[in-house]
């Protein structure tokens, strides 16, 4: 893959990925769940707040797996 088309697929990629934000942000029940997750460790301390949504993260990397796979499925 040429540099010029990978800039182009990203910059689209960053655009969809900036209009879904828009839109999820008007709803915000769509996202409130995320860092609420049983496995999602949040800690806050004397001037220290460490947050670290690990369940929600794998969560995530599965859903997006499941989408790259059907998409490379659909591609064939």
């Amino acid at each position: 893959m040429s540099i010029p088309k990978l800039l182009i697929g990203l910059g689209v990629f960053l655009v969809v990925l900036g209009l879904v934000a828009a839109v999820l942000q008007r709803y915000p029940w769509t996202y409130s769940w995320f860092g609420k997750l049983p496995g999602d460790i949040s800690y806050e301390g004397r001037g220290t707040f460490v947050y670290a949504p690990i369940a929600s993260m794998l969560l995530i990397s599965v859903v997006l797996s499941v989408v790259a796979y059907l998409f490379q499925r659909l591609g064939r």
